[in-house]
C-alpha cells in the first residue's frame, strides 16, 4: 500500500485556514502578508484557529520581514520571542530559517530555534530558505544533525516542477532522516507527475484564489498588491482548490 500524501496548505489568515479545513486539509503553515513570501502571523489568529479547529495542525511560520534570511540580532531576538509565543499559543510546530551572508546555514541561531521548538515537543521545519543555499548537500545534512524535522523546498528552482530533479534525489539520499516538504506551484494538474517523479509524500500549496475589495483604490492611491489585472483584489485560499488538490493526490 502507498504512504498516503500528505497535503499542506499555505494560509494567510483565519479565513484561509477555515477554507483550507472545509476543503479537507489536515495541516496549515500560517503566516501573515503572504505577498510577501509569508511573515509572522499573530498570536491572535493562531489561539483563534486552534480553539475552532482543534484537529488541524498548525505549523506557524516565523519570519520577520520581506527579501532574504540573513538576520541582524534584534531581528533573531524577536524571532525567538514570537516562536515562544506561538508555541504558547498552540501552534504544532515552527517553520524558520536562518541564513550567513555567503547563503550557508547559520548553524548556531539554527540550534537555538531548534531547542525551543523542541522543549515545547513541538516541529521544527526549515523553510524555503533552503532553496537560497549555496550548497544544498551540505545544508541538509546540517539540518539533519540539528534535529530539524522537515525542510519545505522547490528543489532550488522556480517552481517544484522545474526542482523534481533535485528533489527526487533529496527524497531517495535523505528523505529517510528528514522529511522533504515540496512546494512551489503545485495543484492538482500538476501534482500526480510530480508524486511521481520525485517519490514525495508531502506537499505544500497556496491553493490561491482572488476576492475583490473596491475600497483599494481612492482618487489618487492605491494599495493593490498584485499588478494592474488583480490591482482591486486580494488573495485568499480556495476550499475548492484545496478539495481537487487532495482528491487528485488519492487518486494517485
Amino acid at each position: 500500500m502507498k504512504e498516503k500524501v500528505v497535503v499542506e496548505i499555505c494560509c494567510g489568515s483565519y479565513y484561509d485556514a477555515r477554507q483550507a479545513v472545509l476543503g479537507g486539509a489536515s495541516r496549515i503553515e500560517l503566516n501573515s502578508a503572504l505577498w510577501m513570501g509569508g511573515l509572522t502571523p499573530t498570536t491572535a489568529v493562531m489561539r483563534m484557529i486552534r480553539k475552532d479547529f482543534p484537529q488541524l495542525q498548525v505549523i506557524a511560520m516565523v519570519r520577520p520581514r520581506g527579501a532574504g534570511f540573513c538576520y541582524n540580532r534584534e531581528e533573531i531576538s524577536v524571532m525567538q520571542e514570537e516562536a515562544e509565543e506561538l508555541l504558547k499559543a498552540g501552534a504544532d510546530g515552527i517553520a524558520f530559517g536562518y541564513l550567513k551572508e555567503d547563503r550557508s546555514i547559520n548553524v548556531a541561531d539554527t540550534l537555538t530555534m531548534v531547542s525551543l521548538i523542541k522543549s515545547y515537543g513541538k516541529e521544527a521545519v526549515f523553510h524555503r530558505a533552503f532553496d537560497c543555499l549555496e550548497n544544498w548537500e551540505k545544508g541538509i545534512q546540517i539540518l539533519i544533525e540539528a534535529g530539524v524535522d522537515r525542510v519545505l523546498t522547490s528543489g532550488l528552482s522556480k517552481t517544484a516542477l522545474s526542482g523534481m530533479e533535485t528533489l527526487e534525489e533529496l527524497q531517495n539520499s535523505y528523505g529517510n532522516k528528514i522529511e522533504i516538504l515540496a512546494g512551489g506551484g503545485i495543484c492538482a494538474a500538476n501534482v500526480v507527475p510530480l508524486l511521481k517523479k520525485t517519490g514525495v509524500r508531502q506537499i505544500h500549496s497556496s491553493c490561491k484564489a482572488w476576492l475583490p475589495d473596491c475600497t483599494t483604490k481612492g482618487k489618487e492611491v492605491s494599495y493593490g498588491y498584485a499588478g494592474p489585472e488583480k490591482e482591486e483584489m486580494y488573495d485568499v485560499v480556495s476550499k475548492t482548490l484545496v478539495r481537487e488538490l487532495i482528491n487528485a493526490t488519492i487518486s494517485f
